[in-house]
């Protein structure tokens, strides 16, 4: 009956770690690579991760910095940055899979201004 219930403990933990492991944690720098019909650019993404809530920064040439705000459940990203370009004011929609601890890849959306794709490595 021990043995029983030692392989029941040992298979438990397993699980938790099995789970533990394939939970996404995109907490630090990422260098985007920005594909859209506004043409190609490379910002930053510095994200700070809570649970599923996220929050960072975002830098770019053209934009600047403006703060980020989104969720991350499971593999899935989506954040939201506001910034104001030459007195336009722009939501960029960033929709993505986390596909391991050092990448990422998804669509971008910046409204009127059409489509886009985007690749992120961890810096």
């Amino acid at each position: 009956m021990k043995q029983i219930i030692a392989i029941l403990l040992l298979f438990a933990c397993a699980i938790t770690l099995a789970a533990q492991a394939g939970k996404a944690d995109v907490t630090g720098t990422w260098i985007l690579s920005v594909e859209s019909a506004a043409g190609a650019s490379s910002p930053t993404a510095t994200f700070k991760q809570e649970g599923e809530k996220l929050t960072g920064q975002y830098t770019s040439q053209l934009a600047g910095e403006a703060p980020i705000t989104g969720t991350v459940k499971g593999q899935n990203i989506e954040f939201t940055i506001a910034v104001d370009i030459q007195g336009t004011k722009l939501e960029l929609r960033y929709s993505g899979t986390i596909e391991s601890n050092t990448s990422m890849k998804g669509t971008l959306s910046l409204g009127e201004f059409g489509d886009g794709t985007f690749t992120a490595k961890r810096k």
